[in-house]
This record gives C-alpha cells, structure tokens and sequence, in this order.
C-alpha cells in the first residue's frame, strides 16, 4: 500500500507544475490564446476602471495623516505657494538700498506681469526680511489646481530669471512646492523613464549572449513584458481597495522583468537541456515541467510571501509596492508553467531560429548544461568543505561588518541631489536667512467654533511660545478657515535644514508649547504635519515595522522550505545563507554612501548616510530574489538525490548544471539594477547598488561556494526531518519518477573528487 501511494504520488510529479505544463502542451493554442486574452482583459478592465493613487492622508498614520485627513474632509485646496528670494552677496548691501527696492518691484511686476499668480506680497509689508537685511522674500501663489502647479509654473520662472539678468548685483531666484517639482522632473524625470525603458533591451542583449538564439532570447522578454503589462492592468482594480502610486508601479516594472525572466529562463534552460541529451521534445517538455516548472511554482510562492511582508509596515506606499510586486511575481509564475510549455510545443526545434553569428551560448562545456568554470570551483569547494565554509563566512561577515554603525534618515536635498540641480543651493540659501522658513511646521487647528474665544486665546498662546521655548525664531503665521472651523499655523522650525536640530524643536512644539496651549482646550485637534513632521513620523514608523516584517519573512519562507523539501535542515539553512546575502548588501552599502569607500566611483561623495526606507525595502526585496535562486539549486540538488546519487555527487550535479542558467539569471538582475545606480538621485543609487551587488554576491559566493560547503559538512543531515514534525503536509515529489537516470559519465567524473575528501 505505502508504494502504491508512493506512485501514485508520483504520477502527479511535479504536482500543479507538471499537470499545468501537460495540459497546455496538449492544448498549445488554447492555452496561449487564454493566456492573451487574460492579459488583454486585465489591460482593459485596468484602463476602464482607472487606477486610484496613494492621497497625502493615507501615506503615514499618526499626526501628520491625521493633520491631512482634516485638510481633506474640509476640502480645503491650499494653493501651491512661491517665493523668491531677492539676496544680496556683498558686505554692505542691504534691503533698504535703492538697487535692492528696485530688484524687489521688479520681481513683483514680472511675476504679477504673467497672469498666472495672486496673492503677490511684498516683503517691506510682510516683513519677510532676513535679520541681517540683507535677504527677503517676496511671496505669491499659483493660480490653478495645486496638484499641477508644476505644469503652469514655467512662464513664472522665466520672469523671475528676467529681472535677475537685469539685477546682476543680487541673487534673484524662485523656490517653492511648483518650482522644486518642476526642475526635479527635468532633470530626473527623464533620466527615471529612460533606465526603466534600458532595462528590457540590456536583458534582451543579454539573453542572446545566454542562448544564442533570437526566438529562445525573446520568449523570457515576452513572458516579462506579458506579465507586467496583465499587472499593471489588474493594479488598476485592485487600487480601489488597495491604492498605487508611481513609485509602486516601477518597482514592480523592475520585480515583473527580473522574476519573468528568471522563470522562463530556468525552465528554458532545461527544456533544452533534455533535448540536447537525446530526449524527444514532449519528454523534454514533461521533464522541464515536473523539475523547473515546480521549482518556479515553489520558488513563486516564496518570492510573495516576502513581498507580502511590505504589507506589515502600516505605509500606504510600501503596501502599494508589496501588493503590486506580489500580483507581478504571481502572474508571471502562472504565465512560466502555463503559456511558456505551449510556446515551446509549438516551436519545437524552431526555439534555436535565428542564430546569432559570432556569440554562440554563455554555456560552455560539459553535457547536460554544465558550467566547466563552476565544475573547476566546485571541485576545489568539496575537496575542502571546512576550509571554503571558513574562507566564504569570513568573506561575507567582513563585507557585512560596516552595517553595524549604519546611519538611516530622510535625506536632505544637498545629499539627494548635491550640485546637480540650481534650486538646491536657492534651498540652502533660503535656509540659511529664513532658518525654518523653506519647510516649517503646520499646526492644523481643528475646533467645533474657530472663533470662540478660548480657541483663539489658546492660538495666541501657542503662537507666543512657540518662539518663547526656543522651538522657533518667528514670524508664525495664523490662517484661519472660519467655515471649516479649521486653523493653519506655520511655525519655521529652529535648525533648517540641519534635521536633528529641527526634530527636537518639532519635539518642543508636541510635547510641550501645544499642551500648555492648545491641549488645554476641550474639542480641539491640532495635529502638527510638515516636512520635519513627516519625515520624523516615517522614520518612527519604518523602525517599529522592522520586527513584524523581518519576523513575518522569515518565518513563513522557512515554513515554505520545511513544506518544500521537508527537511528541517534545508530550512534552516535556506534562512541563513539568505541572511548573510542580505547582510553583505547592508554592508556595502553602508561602506560606500555613509563611509565613502568608492564613493566617487558611483558619484556618491559626501552623502554620509542610507536613506531610512532602504533596509526594510532591500530586506523584504532580496530575501525574495535570494530565495528564487536557493530553491532552483536545491531543488536540482534533491532531483539527483532522489535518483540515486549520493549528497556529494547530488551536489555537484545539482550546481554544475544549474550554475549556467543562474549565472545567465543574475547578470541580467545586476546589469537591470546597475542602471539605477547609475542615475544622479541618491537614493536610486542606493537602492540601485545595493540590488546589484547583493544578487551578485549571492549567485556567487553564496550559491557557488558556501551553499555546496554547508551541505557538502552535512552530508545525509540534509535531508533530516525529526519524527516530531511528520505530520505536516508533504508538498515533495519524487523526480525519479519523471527525470532520466544521472548519467554514469557525470558520476564517472565526480567520484574521484568525492573519494579525494
């Protein structure tokens, strides 16, 4: 009875896997004309039901959402603010000169001339001038739906660049929430867009180099492309409960084309692998699905739930970029064992058409798609095990080491985008004459009568001591909405720019001048929001997601692994190699962006810190993409094992022949994120060069040295599974059942090696 079940548990081999690939290689067209018509139906059900983005209020919880949320609901539409800064270089010169009076009509004429604002303030009526007198502001809003201010905000800036080509003794130059947007997007808009487009010619170049072949090059493009697009549509439904944004979309562009590439490269491979063995194509196709198609099955399911994680961070933005990775690797892991079986049906041998002159395959040697360089490797890894365990730890810990003093914050514009852009050094100056006044805080005054007398005695008092307490150096500012019952205060914070400083005034402001102030009134809310605000909010928030997010990772990919391969071993090292990977990105990027080891080879001279979203985003992101690569070696380790192979032999089969398709896999990753380190944003680059070098140090180093030394030392404790934990559901399957014999050669080959140890 126990064979009996134990075949009929491999006749299912490969389980949804093998099934799914059977049925559409017996149904090609169907099955690619379903295919088609899934992504054609979640394009349009996208498009018709459009997609709802991320609002204000719902990216943080707590006093700044709070503060947005009250704004929103009393529809209250603060128009997009502007100032330009009228500032005088030379020692001596003064607001009160007749050049400077003359250099601020002139602002005022230029920027009324346009059409395009109200509400244009001079700063001898404001008081808006510096206390040394040699800066002032003169201030204005843009006319219009703030949300596009940037859009409209070009002719003003071209007036204002007019009178400072007539004022060459001052500087004269705008600064405000349209303005800022506007240059950035030029500068860094394009730049964005393009590295995206690159991405998918660069794993095009790519793949020919891995195949040789046009049509075996483009299948794992289109299945990407295939499933990015079906995602982008569904992102479109799904935001209705879940809402996206910009950000969400492109980092799923980038988890869409990396992991669709992966799984169609992986089974790809093998497919021909089998063919070129002497197999029949449907035998090829059959074994690929069992072997592959589980191990993308496996591995897809993996991937998720780490991206799931991002939704245990409270941020409507990582939630968005959890949901939108998730829904990427998902289809794209039914789009590699559905469609990708019929295309290789109906191709056949035309999969090799259109061969590339002079490239030939990255492939090299060995029968049965193994790597003659990682064979060289590995010999040298099994004939000393403890000593390429030691050297391979070390490595790792050493890279990893700088991580224990990592530095995380917000980023400041002159460490996001240094000299680069012209408005940074007007931000700076503005600071530095204003200090507070570039991002203030704003008290959101929320009462059941705005103008009752104790709500207006408690604004006074806040405004008073406000500056009294040190927290700021004045003016504060009081709008009041008397038919909302709403009140805005805008605080300039002392310490600018300069964020520790400012986050412990904004402390000041919380804890103790709103208490004695506003706190003292019944049925008063007054939130306070800002940049400070917000990004010390998001800090706080980021930090305490950590633990539930690493836990929940963690936790349910070793759950997946002892599922998988029920093996408590397997598991347990799966997390730790996956740990040491993701520690070494840490690691680098602590040496390189807060150190300044290399710096300049990146252009990341005096940055001096992370900035605060990466660790979990990089954490949640490679513990995914670790895992693709850990579950296709295994499982091709386990393959052998299960034929018969003893471990050693088990692994060195198992690496030699999945080392072409994983190298192949992850210089397509490095090269995809290597084009964001390039870009002139520091925080891209970080995220860029973190990816990059982790997926490089983790198909290298970890899967081609210290995963073979850790099960090499483990030998048969491998597969160990304690009788206590029997009872939990087996998700194996037997691959002998499916897969031809190891062939005697290989193992001719190996044994010297095995009986050298």
């Amino acid at each position: 009875m126990g064979k009996a079940r134990s075949a009929a548990k491999d006749t299912a081999a490969g389980g949804i896997a093998a099934r799914a690939g059977a049925w559409s290689a017996r149904h090609r067209w169907a099955a690619v004309g379903i295919w088609v018509l899934f992504v054609v139906l979640a394009m349009g059900l996208g498009s018709a039901v459009g997609r709802v983005d991320v609002k204000d209020s719902q990216q943080l919880s707590g006093e700044v959402g709070t503060a947005m949320r009250i704004v929103e609901e009393a529809e209250l539409e603060e128009p997009a603010g502007e100032s330009v800064l009228i500032q005088s270089d030379t020692e001596g010169t003064t607001s009160e000169d007749p050049e400077f009076r003359r250099a601020v009509e002139a602002v005022m004429t230029a920027v009324e001339g346009t059409g395009d604002v109200a509400g244009v303030t001079s700063p001898y009526d404001t008081g808006t001038i510096s206390e040394d007198r040699r800066s002032a502001l003169v201030q204005f809003t843009l006319r219009g739906d703030p949300d596009s201010a940037s859009e409209r905000v070009e002719p003003v800036l071209k007036a204002v660049a007019g009178v400072q080509d007539e004022h060459r003794g001052l500087v004269i130059a705008e600064i405000g929430s349209a303005s800022m947007n506007k240059t950035f997007d030029d500068a860094f808009g394009d730049d964005f867009k393009q590295a995206e487009l690159s991405a998918v010619p660069v794993a095009l170049g790519i793949l020919l180099i891995a195949f040789g072949a046009l049509v075996a090059a483009l299948l794992p493009v289109a299945l990407a492309i295939t499933a990015i697009l079906a995602t982008m549509g569904l992102m479109g439904v799904v935001s209705h409960v879940q809402p996206m944004s910009e950000t969400a979309n492109s980092v799923m562009l980038l988890v869409g084309l990396a992991v669709g590439v992966d799984y169609c490269l992986f089974y790809l491979r093998r497919e021909r692998e089998e063919r070129e063995a002497g197999h029949d194509p449907q035998t090829a196709l059959r074994i690929a699905a069992a072997t592959s198609g589980r191990a993308v099955v496996v591995s897809g399911v993996t991937v998720c739930v780490a991206m799931a994680g991002m939704l245990f961070t409270g941020l409507a933005e990582f939630e968005a970029m959890g949901l939108a990775s998730l829904m990427v690797v998902a289809v794209a892991m039914v789009g590699s064992v559905t469609v990708l079986p019929a295309l290789l049906s109906l191709l056949g041998e035309r999969v090799e058409k259109g061969r590339v002159p002079l490239i030939g395959r990255l492939k090299r040697g060995g029968a049965n798609g193994e790597s003659r360089f990682w064979r060289a490797v590995l010999a040298r890894v099994l004939r000393r095990p403890k000593l390429s365990l030691v050297l391979a730890v070390g490595l790792l810990v050493a890279i990893a080491a700088p991580a224990v003093g990592m530095k995380t914050q917000n980023l400041t514009l002159d460490q996001e985008f240094g000299d680069s852009v012209p408005i940074v050094r007007t931000y700076e100056r503005l600071n530095a004459a204003f200090p507070g006044g570039a991002d203030p805080a704003e008290v959101v005054v929320k009462a059941d009568d705005i103008d009752a007398a104790p709500v207006r005695r408690a604004i006074a008092g806040f405004r008073e001591q406000a500056v009294s307490s040190g927290a700021s150096q004045g003016p504060v500012e009081v709008v009041t909405h008397a038919e909302e019952n709403i009140a805005i205060i805008d605080v300039p914070l002392v310490g600018g720019s300069d964020q520790e400083r400012a986050e412990k005034s904004l402390d000041l402001l919380r804890d103790e001048v709103r208490p004695r102030t506003l706190g003292k009134v019944a049925g008063v809310e007054a939130p306070i929001s800002g940049q400070v605000a917000g990004s010390k909010d998001f800090n706080d928030q980021i930090v305490g997601a950590v633990v539930p997010v690493f836990a929940f990772v963690v936790a349910f990919a070793f759950l997946l692994m002892l599922l998988c391969f029920r093996s408590l071993t397997i598991a347990v090292t799966s997390i730790v190699l996956n740990l040491l990977s993701v520690g070494a990105a840490y690691g680098i990027l602590t040496a390189v962006f807060q150190h300044g080891w290399g710096a300049s080879l990146v252009g990341a001279e005096g940055v001096g810190a992370i900035i605060s979203w990466l660790p979990l985003f990089l954490f949640v992101i490679l513990f995914g993409l670790s895992m693709d690569y850990h579950v296709f070696v295994v499982s091709r380790i386990r393959e052998a094992r299960m034929r018969g192979g003893t471990t050693r032999d088990a692994i060195a089969h198992g690496v030699v022949t999945t080392a072409g398709v994983v190298t192949s896999a992850a210089v397509i990753m490095v090269a995809v994120f290597a084009i964001f380190g390039t870009l002139s944003m520091q925080s891209m680059k970080q995220m860029g060069v973190g990816l990059a070098t982790a997926v490089l140090i983790d198909a290298t180093i970890i899967r081609g040295v210290l995963l073979p030394a850790v099960m090499a030392l483990l030998d048969d404790r491998n597969w160990y599974l304690p009788t206590w934990l029997r009872w939990l559901p087996d998700l194996t399957h037997d691959e002998s059942a499916v897969a031809p014999p190891l062939p005697a050669s290989s193992r001719a080959e190996e044994e010297p090696e095995r009986v050298r140890v």
